[in-house]
């Protein structure tokens, strides 16, 4: 260090990478201005979900959408689970104009900021009565360039930072997500008690604009391919330059497929277990998910107010969840991933029962604060150890397609598996509905619970090997 003091004690993270064992050895990694703009990077990225997903579904409560359609709707957020089939494109390719001002990540930041702000604003502009089908066409525009925005700022945050600031950048942009989801939630929510919907979302439309600035502030990363990764795509482009009847130009295009779409799978498709391990990124987060899709109708049912939905889901919920994530962190740090998987897998499980009491208990602040309370911090937990999770499971070669392949299998349980949640709301009361979503996290936990057992035998093997 530069003033002559001795750097804080540092000890693993479960995750190969050192971490401080001081809190105040923690808190200097985020004095880094590459940090600070991670944040706010990562308010732009959790903008946009809650305004397809959660704040949309309390808008069409309001407007008395049926529950079947509501829960449906959660079906507009399809391109988080499909976004890993463009990711090479955005990988690799330039956008014009853009990328040769701006740079890769720098370009096409731009101009999915740009299209997100469009689709917002168009979203506002539907009425959710006279035009459902096309608000579901513009929450799915929506949810698109927003899918496409995180590919690129997943991309940049790796690119960005040193390997013992990768943890740090990973939970700023985790804690900047759900500041940038409270201004799209509790934000709206307050809003809209005294604005039409039309304007509550032509304003979040306007916020978009904190991201913009954001990147025209930063600088472009240096992107490296390590000399492994190099090597193996040389030796594609020479095979493929060799072939006879390959024209230049198609051997060039078959060279770029290889390196950019089909390498980062045949990366991930190699790694024992990788069927189980997709298993488990589908399955871990389902009973939050179920659970999440109709909780705001939950609430507007029970006659809590936008201002009351507001305090207790999003600001009460703010600060669980941010607890949360430091508890995951800590978690980590001292027992390893494995058992933060656990301890949180269990613990988000256990929580959806918090709304199954509410339900019992009927409208009371009180009992919501404390339901939205344990379940955010539950949450918080989650998330944490599952984004750690996905970010070891990823080949620095090939950080932007593997990571949004993986956070987009992970968006299937919240995109396909929770969309029926509606219509299960509509054949059971609110109790036995939320006993269900607690059973649906028993899946992921078994996948697991599989992997642990297999981790455990490797480990047990590895002495002899």
């Amino acid at each position: 260090m530069t003033d002559g003091r001795l750097p804080p004690a540092r000890s693993r993270d479960g995750l190969g990478n050192t971490v401080p064992k001081s809190w105040r050895g923690t808190l200097v990694l985020y004095r880094d201005r590459r940090i600070v703009s991670i944040f706010f990077l990562g308010i732009s990225s959790g903008l946009p979900l809650a305004l397809v997903f959660g704040t949309l579904s309390i808008w069409m409560a309001r407007e008395g959408i049926d529950k079947t359609t509501v829960g449906l709707f959660s079906a507009a957020t399809l391109p988080y689970a499909l976004k890993f089939l463009w990711a090479p494109v955005i990988d690799r390719s330039p956008f014009p104009l853009l990328t040769r001002f701006l740079g890769q990540r720098r370009g096409w930041m731009v101009a999915t900021q740009l299209a997100l702000m469009a689709s917002i604003a168009a979203l506002a502009l539907t009425d959710p009565v006279a035009n459902t089908g096309l608000m579901a066409i513009f929450a799915l525009l929506v949810s698109f360039c927003s899918a496409s925005q995180d590919v690129v700022i997943d991309a940049y945050r790796v690119e960005l930072l040193e390997e013992e600031k990768i943890g740090a950048g990973a939970s700023t942009v985790v804690v900047g997500y759900r500041v940038g989801m409270w201004i799209a939630g509790a934000g709206a929510l307050y809003l809209a008690e005294g604005l039409d919907w039309s304007d509550v979302y032509l304003i979040m439309a306007a916020l978009v604009t904190i991201g913009l600035i954001t990147i025209m502030l930063s600088r472009e990363p240096a992107h490296h391919v390590d000399a492994e990764t190099e090597e193996r795509e040389r030796r594609v482009r020479d095979y493929l330059a060799q072939k006879p009847e390959l024209t230049a130009r198609r051997a060039a295009m078959l060279a770029w497929l290889y390196s950019a779409v089909i390498s980062p799978f045949v990366d991930f498709m190699t790694r024992p277990q990788w069927l189980i391990i997709l298993g488990f990124i589908v399955f871990y987060k389902l009973g939050d998910s179920m659970a999440g899709v109709m909780t705001g109708y939950f609430m507007v049912e029970l006659g809590f107010s936008n201002a009351e939905i507001a305090n207790a889901s999003k600001t009460i919920g703010l600060a669980a969840t941010l607890l949360g994530l430091l508890i995951g962190v800590r978690l980590i740090a001292r027992l390893g991933m494995l058992w933060a998987l656990w301890i949180c897998g269990v613990v988000q499980m256990l929580s959806n029962l918090m709304f199954a009491v509410q339900a019992i208990v009927g409208y009371d602040f009180g009992m919501l604060a404390v339901a939205v309370g344990v379940e955010n911090l539950a949450a918080g937990m989650g998330t944490t150890a599952f984004v750690a999770y996905l970010t070891k499971l990823c080949n620095h070669a090939y950080t932007a397609t593997q990571y949004a392949l993986l956070s987009a299998v992970a968006s299937v349980g919240r995109t396909f598996l929770a969309a029926p949640a509606g219509r299960l709301a509509e054949m059971v009361d609110w109790a036995p509905f939320f006993l269900i979503t607690t059973v649906a996290a028993l899946p992921g936990l078994g996948f697991l619970l599989w992997l642990t057992i297999a981790h455990n035998r490797a480990a047990k093997k590895a002495p002899a090997s």
